[in-house]
């Protein structure tokens, strides 16, 4: 399917479950669970607070039959306070591994450009028996080229595998100066990146 959609409430728990098949064997995943049955367990409700976070406050595009899914906020000079109750709905949802998910945030966090707007690509996910048939890119490409003609600014992300980030370059993406930085306590690699802002129309 080659069509692009903006997703609604409606499509929260279903592009939830897509972004946690997709990201369950990612080694930063890995990193905050090592249990692989409790990550299956505990990821579903973690990555809906990013869901419902970014369908209230950014834009999340999907294709139609909701097997890929991009979650995109706009950051202005100052970063964005994340979703409401974060914290108690986090510990709620990843005790006993809540420090760890503590822990990602903040390396995340330290990594993010500040004091400059730009587009933040916070997820993109495609169901694993989709994966490697272009869905990923043509969410990628649809946003960028509204960005493109809009307002011109520039995107970041961070790349959680050098597969990813090989598509993020082919996209316009560079990676930032402090690339790779790596999660705690002998954590795997993430890759901050950057594009450029093009001219807006």
């Amino acid at each position: 399917m080659n069509e692009v959609i903006r997703a609604d409430d409606s499509d929260a728990v279903r592009l939830s479950q897509v972004i946690a098949d997709a990201f369950i064997d990612l080694p930063p995943s890995r990193w905050l669970i090592a249990d692989p049955v409790a990550r299956r367990d505990v990821f579903p409700g973690y990555f809906r607070i990013f869901v419902e976070h970014t369908l209230a406050s950014g834009v999340v595009h999907t294709t139609p039959d909701r097997s890929a899914v991009a979650l995109w906020m706009f950051v202005g000079d100052e970063h964005d306070g994340g979703p409401p109750d974060y914290e108690s709905r986090l510990a709620a949802l990843t005790s006993p591994w809540t420090d760890r998910f503590v822990a990602f945030d903040a390396a995340l966090d330290q990594c993010h450009p500040a004091g400059i707007s730009h587009h933040y690509l916070a997820m993109i996910a495609v169901r694993p028996d989709r994966q490697s048939a272009g869905a990923g890119a043509k969410l990628l490409r649809s946003y960028l080229k509204e960005i493109d003609k809009q307002d011109g600014a520039p995107a970041y992300l961070e790349a959680s595998s050098e597969r990813v980030r090989g598509l993020y370059l082919r996209h316009g993406y560079a990676l930032r100066p402090s690339a790779p930085f790596y999660l705690p306590d002998g954590g795997p690699p993430m890759w901050p990146m950057w594009r450029r802002a093009r001219g807006g129309s």
